[in-house]
């Protein structure tokens, strides 16, 4: 039992962690008239009351469009964000009616902001069953979405809030392995014996790119006890500042970005499939997973990590 509140515990931790470094994220520079951006800018000075002013007078003028309905979601994640459970709940709520109510007339991916919305409703609304001690119904709400929405851009969102909650302690979900960069990968399978980092990235992330030193630096400190490193990616449809690029064309363009950046890990085998960031709900880059010498999960982490984070969750896999 002490294992299993230890363990929901540190997935509680994650998620929260997740949303807080949401909120923390620079604000773009916003156009006139920038609604979403209006609304984080108003929750990270923690002024609920002018984002909701600005809410409403959005909505006033414009109805609940898909845009309202991003902006709407920031209002729940930034409940959340301070463990204001009831509050979070009856925006992610709003959020979810008024988002199914917009999927009677349009598709789910038609454009940008609903999708953003109702992923992010089901995410609070997980974590606010899961605080209050629901962790059934949070995983039930969770897998009833996936049914849902499983054909969707929302799929690893809702994945990885499910993984945050039952991963750790279970077997790794096998990797697509018939695409990849570099040298061939080996199947999980066959790593049993050894832990392994699972290092999920992307070609455009930055904290990806933040995170080289720290795995370089633990891959050689383990060396010893045969860590083994894989850098799963996929493709996004662009490449180089957000221009659409060909399967090819981007490929070649992962390639130069490992050249640049990766240097230092040149030989860590490069899996290229959605598959694998679908199974392991990898929507948030990097995502680091570790599995122990049974070929278990250890930690599941969405977001970067330091080294001695890193370290510690690598020396419990190493005893395992």
């Amino acid at each position: 039992m002490f294992i299993r509140l230890r363990t929901l515990r540190f997935a509680f931790a994650a998620i929260t962690l997740i949303t807080v470094s949401y909120l923390l994220m620079p604000v773009p520079v916003r156009a006139q008239g920038d609604l979403v951006g209006d609304v984080r800018a108003q929750l990270s000075q923690n002024s609920f009351s002018a984002a909701e002013s600005e809410l409403n007078s959005y909505k006033a003028q414009h109805g609940a469009t898909p845009e309202y309905l991003e902006a709407l979601s920031w209002m729940a994640r930034g409940a959340a964000a301070t463990s204001q459970w009831d509050k979070a709940t009856g925006y992610a709520t709003e959020t979810r009616t008024l988002c199914e109510q917009q999927l009677t007339k349009r598709k789910l991916d038609a454009e940008p902001h609903l999708p953003l919305a109702l992923g992010a409703a089901y995410e609070v609304l997980a974590q606010s069953l899961d605080a209050k001690g629901e962790h059934a119904k949070a995983l039930s709400l969770l897998r009833s979405a996936l049914t849902r929405y499983g054909n969707t851009s929302i799929q690893a969102r809702l994945k990885k809030n499910l993984n945050l909650l039952v991963l750790v302690g279970q077997p790794a979900p096998p990797l697509q392995e018939a695409q990849y960069l570099g040298p061939k990968p080996p199947t999980l399978a066959s790593l049993k014996g050894s832990a392994v980092l699972l290092f999920f990235w992307a070609h455009w992330c930055v904290d990806c790119k933040a995170e080289v030193p720290v795995i370089v630096r633990l891959r050689q400190e383990f060396s010893r006890d045969g860590l083994v490193v894989i850098g799963p990616t996929q493709l996004y449809g662009y490449a180089a500042q957000g221009a659409d690029a060909t399967a090819a064309a981007e490929r070649a363009y992962i390639e130069s970005v490992r050249n640049r950046y990766y240097a230092s890990l040149q030989d860590m085998p490069v899996p290229l499939s959605k598959q694998n960031f679908d199974a392991y709900g990898a929507s948030t880059t990097p995502t680091l997973v570790v599995l122990n010498r049974a070929g278990q999960v250890e930690m599941y982490h969405p977001g970067a990590l330091s080294y001695g984070e890193l370290r510690a969750a690598l020396e419990k896999a190493v005893a395992h």
